[in-house]
């Protein structure tokens, strides 16, 4: 049976395999730029996290709730239609997704210009993620340690990919690396991952994520060759502002900022290790 609020006309209910294009249709709308394939992937993640808001039988806005193991939760895909803004729909959202959530460090990425709504609630500032964004240019060929981050064992992968995220993800990520269109390689030092970063195309190009590495120099080798893969198209890559060799790769590649969000996190901190995460995954599932 599906989780459902109802108050009048108005209920908050998950949103079901077959409706769950709407909340990436609302973002394009809302020009985020989502991934051509990223939404059935993050369905993945948490087939329980991802709620409509519906009037009167017609779905008038969305909200993320996905929930990462036992302890922490991320939310996304806040919008309501513009028709339907100020009216009190797009808070009972919100307080949905969170009240879905109790227990647990919730993590987002806002815009800044929503940062004081979300301190009310109870958010706290960790620091900025930096889009930049520019055309594709390999700057030499690819290093000889590089190998698609598909022929690696994905229990390697996984165990460091959850390394540098807020634990194991292995459902998502297997069909995040998996899915069509999606490109990867992982640097592979004596049989230990060292590094991976996958591409995926959306509507004007390429966005990278993640792109999570040991050091500096493997970060590079695996950029270089994502932007060999797809020369001359438009690429992003979404970077925390607090590691510094990250944003220096940026603009190495000639990449410019184009938009930033504030991660915020309520109910504790969570001390990821930014200084290996070069490329977030997405703004909507962190």
């Amino acid at each position: 049976m599906t989780e459902s609020i109802t108050k009048d006309h108005f209920e908050i209910r998950l949103a079901e395999d077959e409706e769950i294009q709407f909340l990436c249709d609302l973002a394009a709308g809302e020009g985020w730029n989502p991934g051509l394939r990223d939404i059935e992937c993050f369905y993945q993640a948490d087939k329980t996290g991802f709620y409509l808001g519906v009037f009167n039988g017609e779905p008038i806005g969305c909200i993320s709730a996905v929930k990462y193991g036992d302890d922490y939760g991320f939310v996304g895909f806040y919008i309501v239609k513009e028709p339907w803004r100020g009216k009190g729909f797009g808070i009972a959202i919100w307080n949905h997704a969170l009240a879905s959530l109790k227990g647990r460090i919730i993590g987002l990425d806002g815009v800044v210009d929503q940062q004081d709504n979300y301190m009310k609630s109870g958010f706290k500032l960790s620091h900025r993620n930096l889009r930049f964004e520019g055309t594709a240019k390999a700057q030499g060929s690819k290093a000889e340690n590089l190998v698609d981050v598909k022929t690696v064992p994905f229990e390697q992968v996984a165990a460091f990919d959850a390394g540098c995220f807020f634990e194991e993800r292995k459902t998502f990520l297997e069909t995040w690396l998996g899915e069509e269109g999606h490109i990867g390689f992982a640097v592979v030092e004596d049989q230990q991952v060292r590094g991976y970063g996958l591409i995926r195309p959306y509507c004007d190009g390429y966005k990278t994520g993640p792109l999570f590495a040991a050091d500096p120099v493997v970060a590079n080798d695996i950029f270089n060759a994502l932007c060999a893969e797809v020369e001359g198209h438009n690429i992003i890559l979404d970077v925390p502002e607090n590691n510094a060799d990250g944003v220096l790769l940026a603009e190495s590649y000639g990449l410019v900022q184009s938009f930033e969000t504030a991660r915020m996190y309520k109910g504790g901190a969570v001390d990821l290790p930014l200084d290996k995460i070069y490329g977030v995954t997405s703004f909507e599932l962190g």
